[in-house]
């Protein structure tokens, strides 16, 4: 089947920077680019007036000064919240990022990312595509662009929206089991992505043999982490790339 040409590194950074910076924020992204990483894992969801936001958790607490629910937020009360003190106090004063600010700097860097629709308990992953999917085609081309989710709904809604020739579709698995090609191949993905600590190597087999990048989350021990790259996995998502420098294989 088609699909985009990507230059697919083989590092990406996890939540951008987040080693570094405060996950899913501005300056991660501008940590990662400043870090010589091209590519960057983010996370998208809508606050509860529906504006797409760059974001992990279902709740506020750990991430932010605030507390509750992501859900209960409109956007003014997500400009009040201070999303970076909690990591350090060099990024006082950081705020949530929209996803319109997100794509933005994106561009601005001409980096790639890997866009996880993030489908949190009790919330529609329908309005998150058709929220989030439509920008995100407008701002990057499809060489830079790779949309990932767990949720087998919001996979098949981005798919009814964009065929395969436009849009790059990632199934992420805990652990990829006997079925994975059950969640694959009705939205016609370009990638799977697996937990790097559950995966064994004769299902990498399976999924390269069939045609599928093979992506890793979150490994962040290259000595642990190689022998992976000679079963096949293809890129690894991690909260600091620069580790990896020196233990990658040959290209």
């Amino acid at each position: 089947m088609p699909h985009p040409d990507i230059p697919l590194p083989r590092l990406i950074a996890h939540r951008g920077l987040s080693a570094h910076a405060p996950e899913n924020t501005l300056s991660a992204v501008r940590a990662a680019h400043a870090a010589g990483v091209t590519w960057v894992e983010l996370d998208v969801q809508l606050l509860g007036d529906g504006t797409p936001v760059i974001w992990h958790d279902a709740n506020i607490r750990r991430c932010s000064d605030g507390r509750g629910r992501l859900a209960d937020l409109d956007l003014a009360a997500a400009r009040r919240l201070d999303a970076g003190s909690w990591f350090g106090d060099a990024f006082l004063g950081e705020r949530m990022a929209t996803l319109g600010e997100m794509l933005a700097l994106l561009d601005e860097l001409q980096m790639g990312v890997n866009l996880e629709l993030k489908v949190n308990r009790g919330r529609d992953p329908r309005a998150l595509v058709e929220a989030a999917l439509p920008p995100v085609m407008e701002a990057l081309p499809p060489a830079r662009c790779l949309v990932s989710s767990f949720n087998d709904t919001a996979l098949a809604q981005a798919r009814a929206l964009a065929g395969p020739e436009a849009l790059a579709l990632g199934v992420l698995f805990e652990a990829v089991g006997r079925d994975w090609r059950r969640h694959c191949e009705p939205v016609q993905a370009y990638s799977v992505h697996a937990d790097w600590r559950r995966l064994k190597p004769s299902r990498v087999r399976e999924v390269v043999e069939a045609g599928y990048r093979l992506l890793c989350y979150t490994a962040n021990d290259p000595a642990a982490f190689a022998p992976r790259w000679q079963w096949g996995v293809e890129a690894v998502i991690s909260d600091d790339p620069a580790r990896f420098l020196g233990h990658l294989p040959d290209a």
